[in-house]
């Protein structure tokens, strides 16, 4: 329109639009930097806030309250300087473009003055392209907090894209295949090790090459020094980790052709740590099959023995065990923690040191159940305490990643071997 009306005005007006294109474009790449900035540095105030609240005990017990508040003094001063670097490229653009858009109206407006005063410009003319021009820039202020908005949701988006885009470790078969169905009266699943080595990236191996089988039904305890491998073995199983070389094997099925939801159904790992998610015992113990009735939920927690204590809370089932099961014990933790791998009936189960957190009584109550839920499956239990071996039909001494000894509890014990060694160690401990 403003072309239409006059050209001259009008090539005023769209020349202006070279040095808002320029700041806009400083300001784009100016933003992208400082918002990458802010976004880090808000991060790093949520980590050391969210670390420092779940870690109060300790932070309370070593006297860590002054170095923490300086430490998050020194973020949060990071994160305000980087928020005040943000405002101050907003206030730049905003300035900027309000200096271009008044000093194109202000040229327009004397050099059409001049005109209307030697007839070659009409009044209404002149008047018109001015409130135009006014029209035509008073959305720049709007799109600079577009732009602000824009930024900063940009530089977060850049972060989850990164994470978006890692490659896993881990990844899913491009066409799964199913384990074969389990006969009626097969104890759990046969595990294969053949020819595996696993080593980290940065280049260190953990385990050199072994090969192991694991028949059908029985319990194996894997012992050994801290470092040894036992939990790597463990977490291959699980299929944490996939091998450097070689396969680990399920029933003749390579983990790595097996769907997440497959594995899963087939493989289940218990941890010490006995993870519950905050919401009810019931949920909790129900989170490998959802669909449970509540009636299978308590036949699991009766078999396992954790009923009578269930029953004792404020509301039972459905009790609420709050952020990481805080309101119940640490052997209570892991009874449900049982009774949801036993809900889960996995032909393979995984416990990586069940019991090593936990006090006399506590352990008791952990091994009667741990009789229970390995009953007819496969068992891996990676053990420190060996009071825990006793249960298993076999033993593995693991040092350095290799399998030292291989064989039956007692037949190791009345040996000479490491696992002697460490069993009179222990027998003498409790001394």
């Amino acid at each position: 329109m403003l072309l239409w009306l006059d050209l001259g005005l009008g090539a005023v007006a769209v020349a202006s639009f070279v040095p808002l294109y320029l700041l806009v474009r400083v300001y784009q790449r100016r933003a992208v930097r400082v918002y990458a900035v802010r976004s880090t540095a808000i991060a790093r105030v949520i980590v050391k806030f969210v670390e420092t609240m779940n870690g109060i005990r300790p932070v309370r017990a070593f006297r860590r309250e002054a170095v923490n508040d300086a430490d998050f003094r020194i973020l949060n001063q990071r994160h305000e300087r980087s928020n005040g670097d943000a405002l101050l490229e907003m206030a730049r653009y905003v300035t900027g473009s309000r200096l271009v858009a008044n000093t194109a109206v202000a040229v327009i407006v004397l050099w059409g003055a001049s005109r209307v005063a030697d007839g070659s410009l009409e009044l209404g003319v002149l008047a018109a392209a001015v409130l135009y021009l006014r029209r035509l820039y008073d959305p720049i202020d709007r799109l600079g907090m577009f732009l602000n908005s824009y930024q900063s949701a940009a530089a977060s988006l850049e972060k989850i894209a990164g994470l978006l885009a890692q490659t896993p470790s881990v990844p899913e078969p491009s066409t799964p295949v199913q384990l074969p169905a389990l006969e009626s009266e097969q104890p759990g699943r046969e595990v294969v090790f053949d020819g595996v080595r696993f080593a980290y990236r940065t280049g260190g191996e953990v385990l050199p090459v072994f090969d192991l089988t694991l028949p059908a039904g029985q319990t194996v305890a894997v012992v050994g020094s801290t470092g040894a491998g036992k939990s790597t073995l463990a977490k291959l199983l699980a299929r944490f980790y996939d091998p450097s070389d070689g396969r680990v094997l399920l029933d003749g099925v390579d983990l790595r052709e097996l769907s997440g939801p497959e594995l899963r159904r087939g493989v289940v790992m218990v941890t010490q740590e006995a993870f519950l998610f905050s919401g009810t015992v019931a949920e909790n113990i129900a989170i490998g099959r959802p669909d449970a009735p509540r009636e299978e939920i308590e036949r699991a927690a009766k078999a396992i023995g954790a009923h009578d204590f269930i029953s004792a809370l404020p509301d039972g089932y459905d009790t609420d065990v709050r952020k990481r099961g805080g309101r119940i014990s640490a052997g209570q933790r892991q009874l449900v923690a049982f009774a949801r791998a036993l809900l889960a009936d996995p032909a393979v189960l995984i416990l990586d040191e069940a019991t090593s957190s936990l006090d006399v009584p506590g352990e008791q109550a952990v091994q009667r159940a741990m009789s229970t839920v390995l009953r007819g499956r496969t068992a891996v239990v990676i053990a420190h305490r060996l009071s825990t071996v006793e249960i298993a039909d076999r033993v593995l001494v693991m040092e350095h990643g290799r399998i030292v000894e291989d064989g039956p509890p007692a037949e190791l014990v009345a040996g000479t071997g490491r696992f002697s060694d460490l069993h009179r160690a222990w027998r003498d401990s409790l001394v």
